[in-house]
């Protein structure tokens, strides 16, 4: 059986992209994934560009970050996508 795909936001780079990380309600930084590209734009609009990965390798790249985990389909309670992520 395969893993799930997840659909993981990403902030482009000059050279490279890299994870957007966030932040809980209580400021710890949480790494955020999406079982759909639409439902992804319904929280982080639709120009947020995306990666696709399984769990497991979203969880190897966050290993050795100070994040506390992962939260799939986030309900979106931003009014509007933040400015500054962690």
């Amino acid at each position: 059986m395969s893993e799930p795909r997840l659909f993981i936001p990403v902030s482009m780079g000059r050279f490279a992209s890299a994870l957007r990380l966030f932040r809980t309600a209580a400021g710890k930084r949480t790494a955020v994934a999406f079982t759909s590209p639409l439902k992804l734009a319904r929280v982080l609009g639709p120009g947020q560009r995306w990666v696709v990965l399984t769990e497991p390798a979203l969880r190897g790249m966050l290993a050795e970050l100070d994040v506390i985990g992962i939260v799939i389909d986030p309900a979106g309670t931003m009014s509007r996508p933040a400015k500054q992520v962690a």
